[in-house]
């Protein structure tokens, strides 16, 4: 067969004006690392030139002409499979072979190959050395087809330049990376073992702190006693020293009065007293009866100035005991004066309350006269579904009012379940946004269980949603009825969301004794804000957290005084009674003891219809109460009628008359609710103008109810010290 022909002249032209080395951009290093390859391949070219003349100036067309012979696979020089075809390969008759020149490349690739050195870590930059040579020879000879080849080994070096620039580039970022992992690592144990040691010091300074308190109270208790041991040991040594001077004074008397009958009895016995003169005696008796006149005199006035004086023991006595009585005086004056008081309260309270008893005669009476008899409850056992025990179980602890509600709910569930369908209210501004719907809507027929979980889902995602806000506060916050029917589309899908809202919606509408559908449906329907629900949330959370924190043993267990001391300083401005009503209500009495222990955690738990436990019931009453009582309190602060209108000024100034504590921002939240005003288009306090903004007090009173107010703090601030 004829050796192929050489490819056109044009063709050639072609080849070459299109691949010029211009087109193919290189770095200086790839050019003197291709320059330097160049001039080896120069050398080498030379040992092959001889051969290469010795086959006529053409390459042979090989293997075009034979069918046996095959072709050179990439295997390993040095293995045993190489060596057994090279023999094969010498054994074939010269009919047969390669051509010459293929055979001197084969054999120099060989050569190369065994010459490098494949253990070092450049062993594949090695290894591609010799096939990149080979390529320059085919380049070389191939005349025609040099700048196609050309062009693309230039693009194989470029790329091949890239990837080691890239993977140099690299090296340092992988060996930084392997460093920083190891910092971090030693920081790590080493803040984790600071934080054990720091945490054993702290147990132990706690140990010690308790020692050292429960040595000083016994130090307090001896000294205690030892106090009341020496006062009984003072007032027994004050007793004896009174006597003992008593006793004193009565020895010195009776000294005295020996002393002047001895001097007597040694006057009468001297034995030369009769023979004394007697001018001189009558001299001595003149003299002695002045002294006996001069002492009468000094005696009677002793008697008259001192006759109604009595010892100073005595004095003392009776000037204790009438000191003793004047305080019982004083403390009988002080119980009569409270003791009157009373009695004019009490009078006052029983005129009031015959007023109240002679009303409440002719209210009886005017009932007695017009009402009906009152029902008998223990009809509806039988009506209501469960039974006797599950209608003992819902009017346990309600009053006539309440079980009409029950009833009501109960029979109105029946006829939900009755419903297939719900229709459509259609699309006027007075619907709800997620009840717009013109047409007829499934009835899905959930249970009251599954309809209080799903409510709770959604409060869950709400809540997780207002986290999220608080800390992007550029956000833009959902309006609940849209979030509501949002909750449903991800939940259900957009085909069944609609369904999902109708039945959910009669469902809340009907439930008014449950306390999830009951504060669910007001906020749907805007009769409440949703921060009333958020905040209730956040105090019965935090209540929890201020008991597990003095639950120091973490054994789920509090004394009455820990739970009241918790109460106290989660609700400051709390009474006493209120204190008192919660602790009840949690499930301490006044008969308690503190010794008794109070499960906490039961008291935030609640039931699968999502009652909650009497404590938090409790909590929300009370919430409720404050707000009315605060709304009154700004009404006769204020000193209108419901129908008379208000000035923003004024309601700003009575805010802050009966509640001194409230900042700025509350304050301003609660003006721009009242008055329905941006908080950032509210006049600040030297802009406003009496004429600017007025509406009606019942308006204000209103708005106020539906948002989350209470009193920050006493009406009157105490006096810092």
């Amino acid at each position: 067969m004829a050796s192929p022909k050489p490819p056109s002249s044009s063709f050639a032209i072609m080849s070459r004006t299109y691949l010029r080395p211009s087109a193919v951009t290189i770095d200086d290093s790839f050019l003197t690392e291709t320059n330097t390859q160049k001039c080896k391949l120069s050398q080498k070219r030379k040992t092959l030139s001889s051969c290469q003349s010795s086959m006529g100036g053409h390459l042979s067309p090989w293997p075009t002409y034979t069918s046996g012979q095959t072709i050179l696979h990439n295997r390993k020089p040095c293995s045993d499979e190489y060596w057994k075809r090279a023999g094969t390969w010498q054994q074939h008759p010269l009919g047969t072979t390669k051509p010459r020149y293929l055979e001197q490349l084969e054999n120099y690739l060989r050569k190369e190959l065994l010459l490098l050195d494949l253990s070092t870590d450049s062993a594949q930059e090695l290894r591609l050395q010799p096939y990149r040579e080979i390529f320059e020879f085919f380049i070389e000879d191939f005349k025609t087809y040099k700048p196609l080849l050309s062009s693309i080994k230039n693009a194989y070096e470029v790329m091949l330049a890239h990837q080691r620039e890239k993977i140099r580039a690299l090296e340092p970022l992988k060996a930084k990376l392997v460093t920083v992992n190891e910092d971090c690592n030693e920081r790590i144990l080493a803040m984790r073992a600071e934080e054990r040691s720091e945490i054993s010091m702290l147990k132990k300074e706690k140990m010690i702190l308790l020692k050292l308190i429960d040595r000083k109270n016994e130090e307090k208790i001896s000294l205690q006693s030892e106090v009341t041991k020496l006062r009984k040991n003072l007032a027994e040594e004050y007793l004896r020293y009174l006597t003992e001077r008593d006793a004193r004074k009565i020895l010195i008397a009776d000294l005295n009065e020996l002393r002047y009958q001895r001097e007597d009895m040694s006057l009468a016995q001297s034995p030369g007293i009769w023979g004394e003169d007697p001018v001189k005696l009558t001299l001595a008796l003149k003299m002695t009866r002045q002294d006996l006149a001069r002492t009468q005199m000094e005696l009677n006035t002793m008697k008259a100035n001192f006759g109604d004086v009595v010892p100073r023991r005595d004095f003392e006595m009776q000037e204790k005991t009438n000191k003793d009585l004047q305080e019982q005086l004083e403390s009988l004056r002080d119980d009569y004066e409270e003791v009157r008081k009373e009695h004019e309260i009490l009078l006052q309270l029983h005129m009031s309350t015959l007023k109240e008893r002679d009303q409440f005669h002719s209210e009886l009476q005017e009932i007695q006269r017009t009402s009906t008899p009152r029902p008998d409850w223990t009809k509806c056992e039988d009506v209501v579904a469960g039974g006797p025990d599950r209608w003992h179980m819902l009017a346990k602890g309600k009053n006539s009012d309440q079980l009409v509600d029950v009833l009501l709910e109960e029979i109105g569930e029946g006829l939900l379940r009755e419903k297939d369908f719900f229709p459509g209210l259609g699309y006027e501004e007075s619907i709800p946004s997620f009840l717009r719907f013109d047409g007829v809507v499934e009835n899905k027929k959930p249970s009251k269980k599954d309809v209080v979980n799903l409510l709770k889902d959604a409060w869950k995602e709400r809540l997780a949603e207002e986290q999220v806000r608080s800390h992007q506060p550029s956000g833009q916050k959902e309006k609940f009825p849209d979030f509501f029917f949002n909750f449903l589309e991800r939940h259900f899908g957009p085909a069944d969301a609609m369904a999902w809202a109708y039945t959910i919606f009669e469902y809340i509408k009907l439930f008014h004794s449950n306390e999830i559908m009951s504060q669910f449906y007001a906020i749907l329907m805007e009769k409440r804000s949703e921060s009333v629900y958020i905040k209730q949330k956040e105090t019965v959370t935090q209540l929890l957290k201020e008991m597990t924190n003095v639950d120091s043993q973490n054994e789920g267990l509090l004394t009455m005084e820990q739970l009241s001391t918790v109460l106290k300083s989660t609700f400051p401005i709390k009474k006493e009674e209120k204190i008192q009503e919660l602790m009840e209500a949690g499930g301490w009495h006044s008969n308690s003891s503190n010794a008794d222990f109070l499960n906490y955690h039961s008291l935030f738990m609640e039931d699968e219809e999502g009652h909650s436990m009497p404590f938090v019931q409790k909590l929300w009453e009370q919430y409720m109460d404050e707000k009315d009582e605060y709304l009154q309190e700004l009404k006769q602060e204020l000193g209108l009628e419901l129908h008379d209108e208000v000035t923003l000024p004024k309601v700003r100034e009575t805010l802050m008359i009966i509640d001194p504590s409230l900042d700025k921002q509350t304050l301003n939240s609660y003006l721009s609710q009242a008055f329905q005003l941006p908080v950032t288009e509210l006049p600040e306090e030297s802009e406003e103008k009496e004429e600017d903004i007025v509406i009606q007090l019942q308006t204000v009173l209103e708005r106020l109810q539906i948002v989350d107010i209470r009193r920050r703090g006493p009406r009157e601030q105490e006096p810092t010290s």
